[in-house]
């Protein structure tokens, strides 16, 4: 369920201003009034990492997030998630647990070691919410956590707390 205006989180980013804007129903710019009044598009760009390496489930999720005006960068593993994080700092970073190469608890960690301040952006992603393993990483991480299979809305609003998480800790 969307609020019928989407929230606006105005994040401080180097010596420039970005604004955020949550997914609405509708999606699309909200117009803003400049100085002289005349009405501007706002700078919406929210950049998301997703992580998973079963590419039907991925490429549906980055469709998903593409229509809510999300800029959407996939991986297939951990290896690749890290030279993508590596690269940028993206907003939100959604990753699943159980990936090839590199699964989503040691990546976390390697980016725990060389880029700590994305940590609270994590958004883990499992379809084994039985494995000791997985919960005790979890647990330990203090990461929002979403089941398989995935809900469209609930993801979008895990990433609403996510940014907002973020929006907290900067201020």
């Amino acid at each position: 369920m969307s609020s019928p205006n989407p929230q606006v989180i105005p994040l401080p980013v180097a010596t420039q201003e970005r604004t955020l804007h949550f997914p609405s129903q509708r999606g699309g710019h909200t117009p803003s009034p400049t100085p002289g009044g005349e009405a501007t598009q706002d700078l919406e760009i929210t950049n998301i990492l997703l992580l998973d390496d079963d590419a039907d489930l991925a490429d549906t999720l980055k469709l998903l997030l593409e229509s809510r005006n999300f800029v959407v960068t996939t991986a297939r593993n951990g290896v690749e998630g890290l030279r993508e994080a590596m690269g940028m700092d993206f907003d939100v970073i959604i990753c699943d647990m159980m990936m090839p190469t590199m699964p989503g608890d040691m990546f976390y960690l390697a980016v725990q070691k060389v880029k700590p301040y994305l940590c609270p952006r994590f958004l883990f992603v499992t379809g084994n919410g039985d494995d000791p393993r997985t919960n005790d990483f979890l647990q330990r991480a203090d990461g929002l956590v979403v089941f398989k299979p995935v809900p469209g809305e609930e993801l979008l609003q895990m990433i609403s707390l996510v940014l907002q998480r973020n929006a907290r800790q900067q201020h």
